[in-house]
């Protein structure tokens, strides 16, 4: 049985409010992906990406889905290129329900700009260009890994844990 659900989507989507507290509701641990990555690298992700490279920081993320995967009863707020390399889908699906949180790019324009992340894939002055890029290059990753998928754009967090507590059919995962 899987005891897991791993949170997959662009930034902005919603990932870390969601799964911090479908965690507590649920009564499961919630891990990031990005912040294990963070604590591994012994430096912030604009950091890895300057340093190192976006190479070295799927690399990174490739060792900690692996980890993350192997753990039990935990919800993942997976950073948003994590299904970019189907060995990280792969092993997330053996123990985790998957679920997509998508957002507008104009929301996910918003809630970025008011988060206080950086984020060095929008390092760019034409931020709106370059979310509208991402998401298309991205879309079919997210919808070929999903289990479930939750527009968030017009939904609070208690929304959006209802439907993904909806979708898990009550059962505790």
């Amino acid at each position: 049985m899987k005891t897991n659900i791993a949170l997959i989507g662009f930034m902005g989507t919603g990932k870390t409010s969601v799964g911090r507290a479908l965690a507590i509701r649920l009564e499961k641990k919630f891990v990031r992906t990005d912040d294990l990555i963070v604590e591994r690298a012994g430096k912030t992700i604009p950091e890895i990406f300057e340093e190192d490279g976006e190479s070295r920081f799927r690399e990174l993320e490739i060792e900690i889905a692996k980890e993350v995967s192997e753990k039990k009863d935990v919800v993942i707020d997976c950073g948003g290129g994590i299904v970019l390399n189907k060995i990280n889908v792969d092993r997330l699906r053996k123990n985790a329900r998957i679920i997509l949180l998508t957002a507008s790019p104009e929301v996910i324009l918003e809630r970025i700009s008011t988060d206080g992340e950086q984020r060095p894939l929008l390092n760019t002055p034409d931020k709106p260009k370059r979310i509208a890029e991402l998401l298309h290059l991205r879309e079919p990753y997210y919808k070929g890994s999903a289990d479930f998928e939750i527009d968030t754009s017009s939904l609070n967090v208690d929304e959006v844990i209802e439907k993904i507590i909806e979708f898990l059919g009550k059962e505790r995962v």
